[in-house]
């Protein structure tokens, strides 16, 4: 099905209801049918199987899918629709599971739009990302031939249906690839997987028994956000493999992923995907600056947005990730972070707020931590750390120990206990609420 997305899928289970090969398809294609000849179609994304059928279908009839965020507020629907203007909204109750129909002849994978999928900046209304078919197809197609990727897979997950991750990585990719797709409500081993797909938060919450039982999979993938350094440790000390990260922005799709047969590490995301270029752009003296990507996976622009378009690209093309990283052609890419909200500079030096994260993380008393800048009058930015802990310990404690694993100049200066961090749907901590 999906035409140039695909036509060999086995089967789809969301949520407990399972659809197999020929009833899937008939149902794709009943929606497809009714989209021909539209150009954009909202789906209200929550985590069904009538939101894979639905996105499916617009897919299969070459239309443009908008996904809509079941639990956005009235003011930020109204954003998204004002926006992209689709020319139809489906929801759970839009699409009959029931219904059958023949697919229409299959739609070329080109530069016409697969998706414009909004995402949020620091400041501002949502940007809607338009996504080709062509990025689509790259993304998908590179990522299998990296992770090795074929029908024979059967793939879990719990990821939200509008995000890059569950909908392009963890729904299409399946449907183009003739894997067997289950969709759970909580995160937690599927008896028939042999693939799973989560963010770090997910991993993190798991128990022992659940990783002891899926350590007979292949493979399994950690993204969406920055991946602590204990959590790795101890899926891989419960299941006897190492977390698979993968790297990659709504504007640009995955672009880097580590091999299955790589020596990983936590923080190391890999080697970039075929056709995919990437350069590490001023660069200080530890070869530490902003990644910028080129590429088949690239989004198009922003939708009615040529202003944010140019601020987002290069005047040879790259596109500026926004994200502060290292490279080297044997471990890959190594992430410190956001340049907006984790590049510290503090004393003359540039600091990235990860490794300090992560140097808290390991030390026995923290469960969480987040790491900020804050401007000071001496040092032109302090370091801060927020950290949620699981037993009593001091700050003073926290910082020596931080200042005995890195440099002194990189220990934090200020240390808030809190209950919680903020977090998004994908787990990744939301670090200007913290300021």
């Amino acid at each position: 099905m999906l035409d140039a997305l695909g036509r060999g899928a086995a089967d789809v289970t969301v949520g407990g209801v399972r659809l197999q090969r020929d009833d899937l398809t008939g149902a794709v294609a009943a929606v497809a049918r009714r989209a021909t000849g539209l150009s954009r179609v909202g789906v209200v994304a929550d985590s069904s199987l009538e939101s894979v059928v639905a996105v499916a279908g617009v897919l299969t009839a070459g239309g443009c899918v908008v996904p809509i965020n079941p639990a956005s507020g009235t003011e930020e629907r109204r954003h998204v629709l004002d926006d992209a203007r689709p020319e139809l909204v489906l929801g759970r109750d839009d699409v009959d599971l029931r219904a059958r129909a023949e697919l229409p002849p299959p739609v070329a994978a080109d530069d016409s739009p697969a998706f414009v999928i909004y995402t949020s900046g620091t400041t501002g209304s949502p940007k809607g990302a338009i996504v080709s078919r062509r990025a689509v197809t790259s993304c998908l197609d590179g990522l299998a031939a990296v992770w090795q990727q074929s029908s024979a897979d059967v793939l879990a997950h719990a990821l939200p249906l509008f995000h890059v991750h569950g909908l392009v990585l963890g729904t299409l990719g399946p449907l183009r690839h003739g894997a067997r797709l289950v969709v759970t409500p909580r995160f937690g081993p599927v008896g028939v997987a042999n693939v799973y797909f989560a963010v770090p938060t997910m991993w993190s919450r798991l128990g022992d028994a659940d990783l002891h039982e899926m350590s007979p999979a292949r493979l399994l993938v950690s993204g969406s956000a920055a991946l602590p350094a204990p959590v790795f440790e101890r899926v891989r000390a419960l299941t006897g493999q190492s977390l698979v990260e993968r790297y990659g922005l709504t504007e640009s799709l995955i672009v880097t992923a580590a091999r299955p047969d790589d020596d990983r590490a936590p923080g190391r995301v890999g080697r970039p995907l075929p056709d995919v270029g990437l350069r590490i752009a001023n660069a200080d003296d530890n070869g530490m600056g902003e990644v910028e990507l080129s590429g088949p996976t690239l989004f198009s622009g922003y939708l009615n947005r040529p202003d944010a378009t140019t601020a987002a690209t290069t005047t040879d093309g790259w596109l500026r990730s926004g994200d502060l990283g290292a490279y080297d052609d044997t471990r890959g890419l190594r992430l410190f972070g956001r340049i907006a909200t984790d590049l510290i500079k503090t004393g003359g030096f540039k600091v990235g707020a990860g490794e300090i994260e992560d140097a808290l993380l390991a030390h026995p008393a923290v469960a969480e931590a987040a790491v900020l800048g804050e401007p000071d009058d001496d040092l032109g930015e302090r370091i801060v750390a927020w950290v949620v802990t699981h037993e009593s310990v001091d700050g003073e404690a926290l910082t020596a120990h931080v200042a005995q694993a890195l440099a002194p100049h990189k220990r934090p200066r200020v240390v808030r206990f809190v209950d919680a961090l903020p977090r998004n749907a994908l787990g990744k901590v939301q670090k200007k609420l913290l300021r």
